[in-house]
């Protein structure tokens, strides 16, 4: 049977029980298709809920051919079952993608019969929301693991654990490996780098001070011309300053005088212009007076040839009936003179009429002569008026040509002020120039210093580095000497006894018999493995100084405690004696080598005053534990 991996992530389920609220949950889907080829080649698809935070969360469904059919007809699925997984996982993905949001439109539903999700089966739910209804796409129905399916379920996992801890442990040799040999690697450049540093040191305080000699001097030059240029650039900018000054002056008092000319003619021309302005309202207001009374006069006129007109029509009735009375004359006398009189009466009211009449029209002569010369009067001031306006539009040019002149002096100036303006600028951004050159000098100058104090402390490092080296050395000397006296003891000596797979000589006495160091100023007797653990210490030391890298001593662990024990009954009946107390003395060697070393740890099974002594401090080995091996002999490591 062979398995498929299709899909393993984490989603956010919304969890519903009969009776409580939703609630959301992270489970993990696991899709798998499963293809089996005994006794009948066929695939199912097996879809499993877990839960990363509770182990024991198991739900299984395992859909064949068979059971899919009867899925896709109960739901109304339009895919086949090879397509199905595909979509399903399409499905998933969406739900993925919408989790997030406020509403999502694609969601997950784990709905179960029961309150809580307990080993009851349940049904997972792919559901689309929209404005109108909740659109079930699928609904597939879970059940829960038993014993034997959650066991194996949490076998698997403790089968990836474990290899994944395989492989992280290998990761981690292959990373301290890498880091050992990154580390011996480092520790050579280191030395190489240390000797190149020195080198660049040297050369570095060489070309230091060839630099701070060539800078002094062109610092100095460099002020001189600067002091040289700013007294010029100074002396310049007074006498334009001045020039320019005198300039702006003149062309000041002469516009001034010119605006004062202005003025004047402007205020003459004004006033002028105002006394037209009035001269004209009164003549427009005379002229109105004079429209209005010859209109008047018109309408008087109009009346009087009215009253003519009928006077002319009564005359004529009257000298019909003239007619008609002369006709009856010899009748009528007595009528004749009343109508005599009557007509005399007419013929006086005509007589009126007609000198009325005759002084209307010289009127009408006088008051056309008049406003003739009205319109005269009006014509004279009109042309004046023109004039006028010419002369003030001829007087606004000129004020313009004077305007625009002003203003190519002001930009005149405003060039000559901008081109003061550039000019200090310079002189500003030089005398910066000047700071900041001043500035990086004594900053090469800190520089300098800080180097040759480097310098200083880096040759009393050196100092000191050698001095260690030769008191290194001498200790070394001292010890294969020592050696050489322990394996020459040792020669002379013949085996009797071994203790613990370590030999050991006995003495006539029956106690063990330890060399004595007559040298080196030791009088009692010191066990050979004391003498090879003083020599672990230098050696130690030595290696861990990057001058000199000699390998450590291992001891066996056994035989370092049985002669550690026998070591304190010797070194304790030694001290027993006046002549073998530490009391201060240098036993034949330099004060130097006695100084008390702050990471020495004291020796196991030693008494208080060989641990107290100041010849033993220094060389007390640190106890690290080491598999069983044989003792090696320090003559191995230290040749000669």
């Amino acid at each position: 049977m062979a398995a498929e991996l299709l899909f393993n992530r984490e989603v956010c389920v919304q969890a519903r029980g009969q009776g409580c609220e939703e609630r959301r949950l992270n489970v993990r889907v696991n899709i798998e298709l499963l293809s089996i080829s005994s006794p009948v080649h066929k695939k199912d698809l097996a879809v499993r809920l877990t839960d990363d935070a509770d182990p024991f969360f198991l739900y299984n469904l395992v859909i064949s051919e068979e059971d899919f059919q009867s899925l896709k007809s109960q739901q109304g699925l339009l895919v086949d079952f090879s397509a199905f997984p595909q979509k399903f996982i399409d499905l998933l993905q969406q739900c993925i993608q919408e989790q997030n949001k406020d509403i999502p439109r694609f969601l997950l539903q784990l709905v179960s019969s029961a309150s809580v999700l307990d080993h009851t089966p349940v049904s997972l739910n792919v559901v689309e929301t929209n404005p109108f209804k909740h659109l079930t796409h699928l609904s597939l129905k879970f059940l829960p693991g038993n014993d034997a399916e959650i066991k194996k379920f949490l076998a698997s996992c403790l089968k990836c654990l474990k290899e994944d801890k395989m492989t992280l442990e290998e990761k981690l040799r292959k990373t301290e490996e890498d880091s050992t040999r990154q580390l011996s690697y480092t520790q050579q450049s280191l030395s190489e780098k240390s000797r190149e540093l020195d080198k660049l040191k040297n050369e570095w305080t060489s070309y230091t001070a060839a630099l701070t000699s060539k800078h002094t001097q062109e610092l100095t030059a460099e002020k001189e011309r600067a002091l040289q240029a700013q007294t010029q650039y100074q002396q310049q900018h007074e006498q334009q300053k001045k020039e320019l000054e005198s300039l702006h002056q003149r062309s000041i008092q002469q516009l001034q005088n010119r605006l004062s000319e202005l003025e004047v003619i402007n205020k003459d021309l004004t006033e002028r212009r105002y006394k037209g302005d009035s001269a004209v309202r009164e003549l427009k207001a005379k002229l109105s007076g004079v429209e209005d009374e010859c209109q008047r006069a018109k309408q008087e006129v109009v009346s009087l040839r009215r009253e003519n007109s009928t006077l002319d029509a009564e005359c004529h009735e009257k000298e019909k009936l003239i007619n008609q009375l002369q006709t009856r004359v010899a009748v009528l006398e007595q009528e004749i003179k009343d109508k005599d009189q009557l007509v005399i009466r007419t013929k006086e009211v005509l007589d009126a009429t007609q000198e009325q009449k005759a002084i209307l029209e010289e009127n009408t002569d006088k008051k056309r002569s008049h406003i003739e010369k009205l319109e005269t009067t009006i014509k004279s001031l009109s042309a004046e008026l023109l004039k006028a306006n010419e002369i003030i539009k001829k007087l606004q040019g000129d004020l313009k040509t004077l305007m625009s002149k002003l203003k190519l002096k002001n930009t005149v100036t405003i060039q000559q002020e901008k081109l003061l303006a550039e000019k200090e600028e310079r002189l500003q951004k030089e005398q910066r120039e000047l700071q900041e050159a001043g500035q990086s000098l004594r900053m090469k100058e800190e520089e300098v210093c800080k180097l040759q104090e480097q310098l200083e402390t880096t040759i009393q490092k050196l100092e000191e580095s050698k001095q260690l080296l030769k008191t290194n050395e001498n200790v070394i000397t001292w010890l294969n000497k020592q050696l050489n006296e322990v394996q020459m003891v040792k020669k002379m000596e013949t085996p009797s006894s071994t203790h613990g797979g370590v030999r050991t000589a006995l003495s006539p006495h029956g106690m063990l018999d330890r060399p004595s160091f007559p040298s080196s100023g030791i009088t009692h007797p010191i066990s050979p493995f004391y003498a090879f653990q003083k020599l672990a210490e230098p050696a130690r030391n030595k290696n861990s100084s990057p001058h000199c890298p000699v390998p450590k001593i291992q001891f066996n662990s056994q035989v370092s405690k049985i002669d550690q024990h026998s070591d304190v009954q010797a070194v304790t009946a030694a001290t027993g004696h006046p002549a073998n107390k530490e009391n201060g003395n240098n036993l034949g060697l330099e004060s130097k080598y006695f100084k008390k070393k702050e990471d020495s740890i004291p020796l196991r099974g030693l008494s208080q005053n060989t641990l107290n002594s100041e010849y033993l401090k220094p060389y007390l080995p640190k106890v690290q534990p080491s598999p069983p091996a044989a003792v090696t002999t320090a003559s191995a490591y230290f040749p000669g």
